[in-house]
């Protein structure tokens, strides 16, 4: 970057801070040790909670419990594919009224970050992207391209008004006090060669010239130019981080990851207290001053938002559960962490640090300032076993893999692997089986044929391309006649999307699925022909979309290969050939999870055939008394989604095992301010052969651990 164009940057930065320190209002800056809010240095602790994750009858307790855990900032996405569904057609309430979400984190006299992108990936199908913006003429994502340049910048612009009109901005006297552009873009960069730079040069200028009043971040990009701030990503950044770009930026982590996300046929990863906190504890030994945890609160993944074979929930080993319950012993620990460091944070942020050996693998680091004040960190890098270590003439024991903080360079008054917040667990109760057969009524998806369909292509088109988002289901349809005998044919079939459900002559074959780490997959099916034309139906099915990596909008999905064998030297190859397709399923297009849709197909009682795949169905209940949160227990089931009272609470995919036997989730959530005292409607769809008639209705409640007693918290 030139000198000139950099000191010009500057400029800008610091008129905006000048201007708000005239007017008397909040204002953000920053130097080479932290953030300085209204001319002081802050430590901060953040916490991410993601709007849409939750409800807003959830909003003030998740926001409430963060704050009395010690965190000072909530961290959120913008969900760009939520707020524009439409070019130009915007859309800011209720899950969604990021405005309202903001204000009550004000209300709470948090700050917040707040990292518009608009690229955010999170697991998050499409990365946040609108799927319009795909069929932009000419259009390639995250680089330097006209067509995708103008409508990011348009929806950066968007949101930035939005908060300026509502006076959210710090600089404004509002809560925002940092905001993020782009997100972990380094990953890609090399992809797009020499515009991958460029790009990375025009999305921080942009955003500085948006006039914000407080800094942008650029989080897992080494080459942030001045004054973004680049920020690092994971779980170890004290030891991965190489440090900000410049000696004038200070030392940011935007994602500690409490967990991880999980995927259908994966196993949760469970990360304990004591790790998170030697992590943060080292990250500020090393003059952090901003550590986010990712995620503090996960939440669910309602309707079709998860990107490919992504659970419903979300991050429920955070601090606060998939119900915004209390996950202890991590909540707790984490608490005492920040009081502790809290209580020395004029040291750390004034103080000088020096650090050097105290063992093989000991390290002390020491902040000492003019007044006297001294803090020590001292860090057993060893994970097998205790170690005693000399510092200032004292001995201390230090934890396998810990830090001990000595806030008077004397006392150790906080060990990191020392955890004396009590474990809690999470227990369900039963309040309503769905079992009676009368309760139920279903309605059974007609098959497809080639002549019921309507869109023909002489190939097999592209999944996503094709049902533009706008649903799960593809059929791809066929038929033909044998010109020979054919004894024992098989169908063949290859796909790229997620999930094939195969059909001949209308009755149902078998079904196939990848997984997260197989991006493809195949099957080959022994199959029975009629004499004359056989009609042959395939449902790709798409679990979300995917969101990240580069050149996004080239992928592919969908069916790559059909074939039938009717012996090793004679086979039917079907690649080519011509295809009916019928976008989405019936059920869909009718809306039956709607009240007012209900009347729209014929419901029958349900019926005891072997033949249940593609089938709704549909009841009624009470909701449970009390203010505990809900959940279904969909273990019964196999695959499909799931609406109540018109709202969806997300796909189940129960059928698809972990490598030790176990579902990824049983447990579905169901917000209480989705329900009505008394009849509320309860739609089902199912892909497979799942059994309603043990679907049941549960309230979740925490127990401590060797304690009698339980415990809740979620006011609505």
């Amino acid at each position: 970057m030139k000198v000139r164009e950099m000191v010009w940057w500057w400029w800008i930065y610091i008129a905006v801070a000048v201007q708000a320190s005239i007017k008397g209002e909040d204002y953000v800056t920053y130097d080479g040790r932290s953030l300085i809010i209204n001319g002081q240095r802050k430590l901060l602790f953040s916490g991410s909670i993601h709007y849409p994750r939750s409800t807003p009858q959830m909003w003030s307790s998740l926001i409430g419990k963060a704050k009395e855990g010690g965190v000072d900032v909530i961290q959120t996405y913008v969900f760009w594919n939520l707020h524009e569904p439409q070019p130009g057609q915007y859309d800011f309430s209720g899950r969604y009224d990021l405005v309202k979400f903001i204000k009550e984190i004000q209300a709470q006299g948090l700050y917040v970050c707040l990292r518009i992108g608009p690229f955010i990936e999170s697991e998050w199908t499409y990365g946040g992207f609108p799927f319009w913006l795909h069929d932009v003429p000419g259009i390639v994502y995250r680089t330097d391209n006209e067509p995708f340049k103008f409508y990011m910048q348009n929806f950066t612009t968007k949101i930035v008004n939005l908060m300026k009109s509502e006076g959210l901005y710090a600089s404004q006297g509002g809560p925002i006090i940092l905001s993020q552009i782009e997100n972990e873009y380094q990953n890609v960069e090399a992809a797009f060669h020499e515009k991958g730079p460029i790009y990375v040069k025009w999305a921080a200028k942009m955003g500085v010239e948006l006039e914000t009043g407080v800094p942008w971040v650029m989080c897992k990009q080494t080459d942030a130019p001045d004054p973004v701030i680049n920020t690092c990503n994971g779980m170890r950044c004290g030891e991965t981080f190489g440090g900000p770009n410049s000696p004038n930026k200070p030392s940011m982590w935007t994602e500690n990851w409490t967990s991880f996300y999980q995927v259908y046929g994966g196993e949760p990863y469970i990360r304990s207290a004591e790790d998170i906190a030697f992590h943060v504890a080292l990250f500020i030994a090393k003059k952090g001053s901003y550590i986010n945890y990712y995620m503090y609160h996960g939440g669910t993944n309602f309707g079709r938002t998860t990107s490919a074979y992504v659970i419903t929930s979300y991050y429920d080993q955070a601090p606060l559960d998939e119900y915004g319950l209390l996950r202890q012993p991590k909540w707790g620990h984490l608490k005492e962490l920040h009081i502790m460091i809290k209580n020395c944070s004029t040291p750390l942020l004034q103080g000088v640090q020096s650090n050097f050996s105290i063992g093989p693998l000991q390290q002390a680091y020491v902040f000492k300032e003019g007044t006297g004040a001294c803090v020590a960190f001292l860090v057993n890098n060893d994970a097998t076993k205790n170690v005693t270590v000399q510092f200032q003439n004292n001995s201390f024991e230090l934890l396998p893999k810990s830090i001990g903080i000595l806030p008077d360079c004397q006392n150790m008054v906080f060990n990191t692997a020392k955890v004396s917040t009590k474990p809690n667990k999470r227990i369900t109760t039963l309040t309503k089986m769905f079992n009676e057969v009368d309760m139920w009524k279903e309605f059974k998806e007609d098959i497809p044929n080639f002549l019921d369909t309507s869109l023909r292509s002489n190939s097999l088109l592209e999944h996503m391309n094709t049902t533009q988002d706008k649903s799960d289901y593809l059929w791809y349809t066929f038929s033909f006649q044998p010109n020979s005998t054919c004894p024992q044919p098989v169908l063949h079939v290859e796909s790229l999307g997620h999930v094939v459900h195969a059909y001949i002559n209308t009755i149902f074959i078998e079904a196939g699925h990848g997984s997260h780490d197989t991006k493809g997959f195949s099957m080959d099916i022994p199959i029975t022909l009629i004499d004359g034309i056989n009609n042959v139906s395939i449902l790709s099915v798409m679990v979300g979309l995917p969101d990240s990596g580069a050149f996004l909008e080239s992928r592919y999905a969908g069916l790559t290969k059909v074939t039938i064998q009717c012996s090793e030297s004679y086979i039917y190859d079907f690649t080519n050939y011509t295809w009916g397709y019928q976008i989405g399923l019936e059920g869909e297009k009718l809306q039956v999870f709607k009240e007012q849709s209900l009347e729209e197909v014929e419901w029958s009682e349900i019926d005891d055939s072997t033949n249940k795949s593609l089938t709704w169905y549909k009841t009624t209940f009470d909701a449970p008394i009390g203010d505990e949160p809900i959940a279904l227990n969909m273990s019964s089931m196999q695959k499909g989604a799931v609406w109540v009272n018109e709202q969806s609470i997300g796909r189940y995919w129960v059928s698809f095992l972990t490598s030790k036997g176990n579902p990824s989730q049983t447990l579905y959530h169901v917000p209480r301010s989705f329900l009505n005292p008394t009849g509320n409607l309860l739609v089902v769809l199912e892909e497979l052969n799942g059994d309603p008639l043990q679907i049941s209705l549960n309230t979740i409640s925490l127990v401590n651990v060797n304690s009698p007693f339980s415990y809740h918290h979620l006011p609505q």
